[in-house]
């Protein structure tokens, strides 16, 4: 089958290390199932895994993508995959099994013809929804509506700060919140993406680092290093950080008088289970909202494509369609 991988690990440039050809078509082991893919979206941890970071030379070669839309066919059903991959027997919070792992960590990911998952990851697909679209709903989306949702603490008519609003999270967090309720602000580098993050749904979009007109109740964060100073000082007495992930880089600056004076808060959020994943897909149904995708491209073209996000040039989320 079509499948892109990953060959070998680069630190410096990823994408030297990734491959477009054939692998074996997978066969599910009992409890699995196998999912003929549609659609699946890219997503900054697949530009991780081509760096070395979570894998091990020896589980090379290692197909990519976390997340997918395609047709169960146990049972031919349409489906969309949790990318979420829990201990067997688990029966807790997706995201605090300690043994669990991402789709392309231990297990063969979705940018192939073929993935197999376990029977418990599909979730019927929305029939309003594209393939394109649904394929977006089990990382981006679905880490945007635990961020939102779960963690913030945020009461219609409260203000929140999404930072860096063009990527796949950003805009999904700024698209949900507005649905929402939310007074919603939003920061970027460019005029464009400041002006395409208020048509996602922002109130106001800003500048990057900028002063803004008061502070806020909560930031939804995924840039890390580069914002999350100004993510700090642009907070209410009592206000919430919730991070989801750090694509600039692991190390801000601590900011800790800050956090005790004021008493900040800052919570980790990752994912987000197969219970939320439902409510997500109910959520959409009932606000008509949908999944901005930038751009489809085939298989074949996964570099371009890796290429465009780490360079920060889209708006939404790009995904490879099969």
């Amino acid at each position: 089958m079509r499948a892109v991988y990953c060959e070998s690990f680069n630190a410096e440039d990823p994408l030297q290390g990734l491959v477009v050809g054939e692998r074996p078509e997978p066969e599910p082991p009992d409890g699995w199932t196998r999912v003929r893919v549609r659609a699946a979206s890219l997503n900054h941890h697949d530009l991780w895994t081509l760096r070395g970071v979570g894998l091990k030379q020896e589980q090379l070669p290692m197909i990519l993508g976390c997340d997918a839309a395609g047709v169960d066919e146990s049972t031919g059903e349409e489906v969309v995959v949790h990318a979420v991959i829990n201990t067997p027997g688990w029966t807790g919070d997706d995201t605090v099994d300690p043994g669990r792992t991402l789709l392309s960590e231990k297990h063969q990911g979705s940018f192939a013809e073929y993935v197999v998952v376990p029977k418990r990851n599909v979730v019927p697909k929305p029939v309003e929804l594209s393939f394109a679209e649904t394929a977006c709903l089990s990382t981006a989306w679905l880490t945007a509506y635990r961020m939102l949702f779960t963690k913030s603490g945020l009461r219609p008519g409260q203000t929140v700060l999404v930072q860096g609003a063009s990527g796949g999270v950003a805009t999904a967090c700024i698209s949900m919140a507005r649905a929402a309720g939310f007074r919603v602000w939003a920061t970027a580098r460019s005029d464009a993406k400041q002006g395409a993050a208020v048509e996602f749904g922002a109130h106001e979009a800003f500048p990057s680092g900028a002063r803004l007109p008061a502070r806020v109740d909560a930031v939804m964060e995924t840039v890390g290093e580069a914002t999350y100073g100004h993510s700090a000082r642009s907070l209410k007495p009592g206000g919430r950080i919730v991070i989801s992930g750090a694509t600039s880089g692991p190390n801000p600056p601590a900011e800790l008088n800050r956090f005790f004076f004021l008493q900040l808060e800052l919570i980790g959020s990752t994912m987000g289970t197969k219970d939320e994943l439902r409510d997500l897909i109910a959520f959409l149904r009932a606000t008509g909202l949908r999944p901005h995708v930038d751009r489809t491209l085939p298989l074949e073209q996964a570099a371009a494509g890796l290429a465009a996000m780490a360079a920060g040039e889209l708006l939404g989320k790009i995904v490879l369609e099969v």
